[in-house]
């Protein structure tokens, strides 16, 4: 298979991908918006395990040393991101102490 046949059958996969992720997210309800986020956590971090090996790979390509450090500091903000947010939804539905309003 040649560089180009090859090159274009990836970018047809990353089209098709992103096109089909925004179909997907886009229809979820507000309701199971914050779930869906706490679920895809756990698969950033495998997404970040991937890109420590991209990044650490013994090769001497540095186009791919750079955009496997990319793909790790993306994947890590988007992980801190998402739990900072799940944190915050889980303090709404915790009860708050109420002061008596005799003292």
């Amino acid at each position: 298979m040649s560089h180009g046949l090859l090159l274009t059958f990836e970018i047809t996969i990353l089209v098709l991908a992103i096109f089909l992720g925004f179909e997907v997210i886009s229809k979820v309800p507000t309701l199971l918006h914050t779930p869906l986020m706490s679920g895809t956590n756990a698969i950033h971090g495998i997404v970040i395990v991937g890109a420590m090996l991209v990044a650490g790979a013994g090769h001497k390509d540095t186009l791919t040393t750079i955009i496997g450090l990319v793909a790790v500091v993306l994947a890590s903000a988007n992980v801190v991101g998402g739990f900072v947010v799940t944190d915050r939804m889980l303090e709404m539905f915790k009860k708050r102490e109420r002061r008596d309003p005799d003292s």
